[in-house]
């Protein structure tokens, strides 16, 4: 489950936490508005204090209408500080939403300058707000990624979550000594710690705004509910009626300063027609935060006080609900709280870029290790071996899991058989079949056991095997800036001895990745060879290995219409030299990033017979972003083959099973082209995607193959069509694939792991048994190329 939980968190941090960092950059900017438009602006909506009386309202009237005879006013705002200036809110142009606000000297009604900068910061937050999209789809939008935003939160905090739980350190420090993965995994998930209230307040109040039906819903919660908006009669037809003469607002001023007398803010709304009420929005001096706003309606004609409404009186609901804008900007905790709004803003590019950082190491790693594995398991001696070594690994990020590669490949030079096992698939019972058995050991969090090995470490700790005869030794790593350091290697290394295992050599600790250390661990992988042996030398430093100049000689766009992200056919030209085996991937390089962004690798659909590199790729990041639109037809790039044995042709004459998705068909598509070479008919292609109108992907290739018979059994799968999803075909032929399999058909997979992949894979244990499942995955018969 926290597996889940992770892919989602990351998935979700770095599509749509990418466009949250526009939303927190330009929040930021916007926290401290007011203060910089004043300090930009001096004498405008501040003007030197003079010994002399305010005007009042009916004179600030007069006054905008000299200064902007043929526009209405529709507000006039007064502060009872010393020198603050009036200002006048106008009737909107036609077709806008929002009118000018100008501003008036307070003792002598003369026009002040214009407010510089306030186009920019209405620009900014229309971008906040909306996205510089219009109103409506841009409301629909952010409140999108404020749910977004509410679940980074939340996942994030589950994810973090301490063994040490009461310990308020582990929750809200970190050790700034640390470096590389480390630093950046403690600041994001500490600093994500600290904005946790701040972050859900600003995904409450986003989502309110953004959805009228959830704030119909709040207000009716609150007792605010606002009342639905009539359609304005028409208008008779002909000549206009003389404008009634505005009435004076002196009576009705006098009246507001009579029952408010410690008024801080007044908002005059003056009416159209002349004999409708005054109504006037006021803020006391003693008011918890600036829209604790109580309101007033006066007889223009009498100056009779008609209602007041204050805001102590108001209902708990509505006075909640005047919180919650106070809260989004931090004003309701004076300038504390804009500072903290403004650090918890400035924080969400930060989570960005941390986030990028960490999912870009995590997939340098983890491709290193693939091939490394892949180079080791090319490198395997053939035929049965007696008293094998077992080098098993609980990697995180893949360094682990290279260290036992480079390990393992050691040993194997030296003579002597080595099985290498992720602890994501080994149980107790299967470590006790090995006399000798290596540890590498990579410890997350605060000493726990990375996701991949939780499962192993919970079954040793409740086995009951005898491991008097196992003989062992762990490679611990970690991170000495941690409380728990190598934690989970120690554990391990604790628990087999409990359970009668023999040490080897004593636990070797690794603080991140040292080199004396590491040497510890080669000798004592030297006694494993037997005298005269070399030195062993290992490195957990990632080496990216040389790169092919390959050129951009074609790019089809394969789904137009699609609802779903594009996809292309990529063809490159370049030095074919021995070629590659069906089922091989490629890193690419996007071209104009350089060397500060991780390569993206990609399945080839194509065969070394083609005498070209032909790929499907979806326009997806930065890398399949370039590739797809930016690089130009003829452009070079840079291209490393990378070997994966474990989606390579079964070596065995068998009927084939070919399912996938999406881009998956690329890996399918190679696998099929051999065959078709080779004269292999019986295959078997269940592939799925959305709509056949626009997504019928390779449909002409495919219908030939078809047509030539060497496709008998065809499943083209599209999911708005009512098809359902290629794993609901598999249980509508679950008798037709138990016969192939009984034929000895083998089972190739490629998509995308969340939905497709893990959906199949439930399928086929359904059908076939998760015992014969993974007795398939044993026999080789069972591979999977996902992503």
């Amino acid at each position: 489950m926290k597996k889940l939980w992770f892919q989602l968190h990351w998935f979700v941090g770095i599509t749509a936490g990418t466009v949250l960092m526009v939303i927190g950059l330009t929040g930021a900017i916007l926290a401290f508005r007011e203060q910089i438009l004043d300090a930009l602006n001096p004498g405008v909506r501040n003007v030197a204090v003079q010994d002399l009386p305010t005007l009042g309202p009916q004179q600030i009237m007069l006054a905008a209408q000299a200064a902007r005879p043929h526009e209405r006013v529709t507000s006039i705002i007064f502060y009872d500080t010393p020198g603050s200036s009036a200002r006048v809110g106008l009737a909107p142009a036609p077709g806008q939403r929002k009118g000018e606000t100008i501003y008036f000297n307070p003792y002598t009604g003369a026009l002040l300058p214009e407010l510089a900068g306030e186009g920019f910061f209405e620009w900014t937050e229309q971008l906040h707000r909306f996205l510089l999209l219009p109103r409506d789809p841009g409301k629909m939008v952010s409140g999108t990624l404020a749910f977004c935003l509410m679940g980074l939160a939340l996942t994030g905090l589950y994810l973090r979550w301490p063994r040490r739980v009461w310990d308020w350190r582990t929750w809200l420090t970190f050790d700034a000594r640390m470096k590389g993965r480390s630093f950046l995994w403690g600041l994001h998930s500490v600093a994500g710690t600290w904005v946790m209230a701040v972050f859900l307040m600003f995904t409450a109040s986003g989502v309110y705004w953004a959805f009228d039906p959830i704030r119909d819903m709040a207000d009716g919660w609150m007792g605010t509910l606002r009342p639905p908006r009539e359609a304005s009669a028409p208008k008779p037809k002909g000549a206009k009626p003389p404008k009634a003469a505005p009435a004076d607002l002196t009576p009705s001023w006098e009246t507001f300063q009579k029952h408010a007398p410690n008024w801080q803010m007044a908002f005059l709304r003056p009416p159209e027609r002349a004999n409708a009420p005054l109504q006037i929005l006021w803020v006391a001096k003693d008011a918890p935060h600036v829209r604790a706003r109580s309101s007033m309606t006066i007889n223009q004609q009498t100056g009779d006080l008609v209602k007041q409404e204050l805001y102590n009186d108001k209902p708990l609901g509505a006075r909640f609900q005047s919180t919650i804008y106070p809260l989004h900007i931090g004003t309701y905790f004076g300038v504390a709280g804009q500072l903290i709004v403004f650090i918890a803003a400035l924080a969400l590019p930060g989570f960005g870029i941390t986030g990028w950082m960490l999912y870009l190491d995590r997939r340098k790693q983890k491709r290193i290790a693939r091939a490394e594995r892949a180079q080791f398991a090319a490198a395997a001696p053939s035929g049965a071996q007696d008293d094998p070594v077992l080098m098993a690994y609980a990697s995180q990020t893949g360094q682990a899991e290279r260290l036992a590669l480079q390990s393992a490949a050691a040993l194997q030079k030296a003579g002597v058989a080595v099985h290498v096992h992720s602890l994501e698939k080994l149980t107790p019972p299967q470590l006790g079949k090995y006399r000798r058995a290596l540890f590498v050991a990579s410890s997350f969090g605060e000493g726990e056991p990375p996701d991949s090995a939780r499962r192993f470490s919970r079954l040793l700790h409740a086995a009951r095997e005898e491991l008097k005869h196992v003989q062992y030794a762990v490679l611990a790593l970690g991170d000495r800036n941690y409380n728990q350091f190598c934690g989970f290697g120690r554990t391990l290394d604790q628990r087999l001895a409990l359970m009668g295992a023999q040490p080897l050599h004593p636990i070797i600790e690794v603080d991140k990745g040292d080199a004396g250390a590491l040497a510890r661990w080669g000798n004592a992988l030297r006694g494993l060879m037997g005298h005269g042996a070399a030195e062993v030398v290992l490195n957990a430093a990632v080496d990216d290995g040389d790169y092919a100049s390959w050129r951009l000689t074609g790019r089809i766009l394969l789904n137009p219409g699609s609802m779903g992200a594009p996809l292309y056919e990529i063809t490159l030209d370049g030095p074919v030299g021995a070629g590659w085996r069906p089922g091989a991937l490629v890193d690419i390089w996007p071209g104009h990033y350089g060397k500060d962004v991780a390569p993206r690798r990609y399945s080839l659909a194509s065969i070394t017979q083609d005498g070209s590199m032909q790929l499907v790729v979806r326009k997806v990041g930065l890398a399949s972003g370039w590739l797809t639109a930016q690089a130009m037809i003829g452009d070079e790039v840079r291209v490393r083959l990378i070997a994966n044995p474990s989606f390579d042709v079964y070596e065995q004459p068998a009927p084939a099973i070919y399912i996938g998705n999406g881009s998956g068909i690329a890996g399918l598509r190679s696998h099929l082209r051999a065959r078709v070479l080779e004269g292999e008919r019986r295959n078997w292609l269940i592939f799925g995607e959305r709509q056949q109108a626009y997504d019928a992907i390779c449909a002409e290739e495919i219908q030939s193959w078809r047509a030539r018979g060497f496709l008998p059994e065809l499943d083209l799968v599209y999911s708005r069509e009512g098809g359902g999803y290629v794993q609901d075909r598999l249980r509508e032929r679950a008798d037709m694939l138990r016969t192939w399999i009984r034929d000895g058909a083998a089972i190739f997979v490629c998509g995308s792991l969340q939905g497709m992949a893990g959906g199949v894979d439930d399928a086929l244990a359904e059908i076939l048994g998760r015992a014969q499942l993974d007795q398939l995955t044993e026999e080789g018969r069972y591979r999977r190329d996902v992503y």
